[in-house]
């Protein structure tokens, strides 16, 4: 038992690191091919975002969607894009599915259709609605409503208080009661000039 502990633990010491290994080198990767493809070479960076995006990446998909649908280094095909925002789309991208509904809307690549503009724009949202309705969800929402409201009522007694003494001062000062005294200023000789 002793001598299997050690081996446990090597052996996740050595997953984990080749976890970290594959995770900084998909950033690496979609790194150097978007370097490649802004120096003119989307051949190869093509190449690299089909790889990653056959491996279930995002960034990828989507990036491949991006240059297909403005034919930028590839030849323009609105049908290729759409396949790629959908791989991304698929995962819960949600740029990718506003992509998937611009495309609906303007008919690229696919019939025009504003019911499924529609549904693409609200599918992130409506997929989470049910937690509006979550006990702590509603918790939530009614302490922040009693934070907002505390605070409101905080600043109009602050105004209100502002208010009212400079309204006492005016009447005050209108009335001549004013707790000032006068100042008395120096007559002037006649012959004396202000500069």
């Amino acid at each position: 038992m002793s001598q299997m502990l050690p081996r446990l633990c090597l052996a996740l010491y050595f997953s984990v690191a080749s976890l970290a290994v594959l995770a900084g080198s998909a950033d690496d990767d979609l790194r150097q091919a978007a370097m490649l493809h802004k120096g003119g070479d989307t051949a190869k960076a093509v190449a690299i975002w089909q790889d990653w995006a056959g491996k279930g990446n995002i960034d990828a998909a989507y990036n491949l969607a991006v240059i297909h649908q403005h034919g930028d280094g590839v030849r323009l095909d609105y049908a290729t894009a759409m396949q790629w925002y959908r791989k991304a789309a698929e995962q819960g991208d949600k740029v990718s599915q506003v992509q998937i509904g611009l495309m609906y809307q303007l008919g690229q690549g696919v019939a025009a259709d504003e019911a499924e503009a529609h549904r693409w724009f609200t599918m992130y949202r409506k997929h989470h609605m049910h937690h509006e309705h979550e006990p702590k969800m509603v918790a939530w929402r009614q302490q922040a409503l009693a934070l907002i409201d505390e605070r409101d009522r905080r600043e109009q007694v602050a105004a209100s208080r502002a208010s009212s003494t400079q309204v006492l001062a005016d009447l005050k000062r209108r009335a001549g009661m004013s707790g000032e005294r006068p100042t008395e200023t120096a007559a002037l000789e006649p012959a004396t000039t202000i500069r």
